[in-house]
């Protein structure tokens, strides 16, 4: 184990640990945790024309040696789930949509945060399904932050996009000087066990990360048949999509040390699941490692993604080459 991984296990203590009676009411009850399920200024009801307004903010932190649950609340239909870590890792948190899906006009807002030397996994229960909207669109924002010293994982599975979905979604990373993070997402185009592709809709899918306070990366992937646009040609055109079932980003930003180093054996991993159904690359630029699939085969992709994403772990920051068993479901 690296001397990262190995300080954070320090800190971590095999699993984590249950926050005392005084943490709870300052860093929950008081903070409109979950438990209070006190509504916040400003939101709007989640039964209102039928949307929902999903809210998941968590937040980790060292106390007592111990990497501990320093902040949660979460909004319907967010909840949140915090299975045993194995001895060797870093705790894990579980995002479910207990709605199953969204839809038209939802909104979720997840915020995540890995404090001074705190780690963390956090993943989701199962792929986020996007109906088919007939004009509204599906918003998610999702904000996470890592503090000095700090190691955050934001690995959920993929999302699948219904024909005629409408999805906005934007992620903004923080790290500060010396965080890590590794994280990344799966975009799976229409169910393709029944035949059915991405073919009109809207999709824009957004990404920021800034280092110290400076923008160090963005990228942004934008189809839309609102402005005339030909989604269905756009996906299967060979300069493009080249008709894919599915793509990916993953991104690794090093705590300590240059992300080229990783780049030579990142692509030896992908290597080993490239083919005709899969077509994937590595890249270092901002100071960041950036690995790109895109897939024929929606499985095999994920599987690649997966399979790089526990060397990744392993080799930056000495943690078990292994994701949460609900990776493996």
């Amino acid at each position: 184990m690296s001397g990262d991984g190995a300080a954070l296990m320090r800190h971590s203590g095999a699993r984590l640990k249950a926050a005392s009676p005084e943490s709870v009411n300052t860093c929950l009850w008081n903070m409109d945790s979950g438990l209070a399920a006190t509504r916040r200024p400003g939101m709007t009801s989640e039964s209102g024309e039928g949307r929902v307004r999903g809210v998941a903010e968590i937040a980790f932190a060292v106390r007592d040696g111990a990497i501990r649950l320093a902040h949660l609340y979460q909004r319907h239909p967010l909840r949140v789930l915090f299975p045993d870590a194995a001895a060797d890792d870093v705790p894990v948190a579980v995002l479910v949509t207990t709605s199953g899906g969204l839809v038209a006009g939802d909104r979720l807002a997840i915020d995540l945060r890995a404090e001074p030397a705190a780690a963390a996994h956090v993943t989701a229960s199962a792929a986020e399904k996007i109906y088919r909207s007939t004009g509204a669109t599906t918003e998610i924002v999702q904000t996470l932050s890592v503090e000095t010293g700090g190691w955050l994982e934001y690995l959920p599975p993929e999302t699948i996009l219904f024909d005629g979905a409408r999805l906005r979604r934007e992620t903004t990373v923080a790290l500060a000087a010396s965080a890590g993070f590794l994280g990344g997402g799966i975009l799976v185009f229409g169910r393709r066990a029944r035949g059915e592709a991405f073919s009109h809709g809207f999709l824009h899918e957004g990404w920021q990360v800034h280092r110290d306070g400076i923008l160090v990366w963005g990228d942004r992937l934008h189809l839309a048949d609102d402005n005339g646009s030909d989604i269905a040609a756009i996906m299967t055109d060979p300069a493009c999509f080249d008709g894919a079932a599915a793509c990916a980003t993953l991104i690794l930003a090093p705590a300590n040390g240059d992300p080229r180093h990783y780049v030579e054996a990142a692509r030896e991993v992908q290597q080993q699941s490239a083919g005709q159904e899969l077509r994937a690359g590595v890249t270092a630029v901002g100071g960041l490692l950036v690995a790109r699939w895109l897939g024929f085969d929606a499985l095999a992709l994920r599987r690649a993604y997966a399979d790089l994403a526990c060397h990744l772990r392993e080799a930056a920051m000495g943690l078990p080459a292994r994701l949460p068993r609900l990776w493996h479901v």
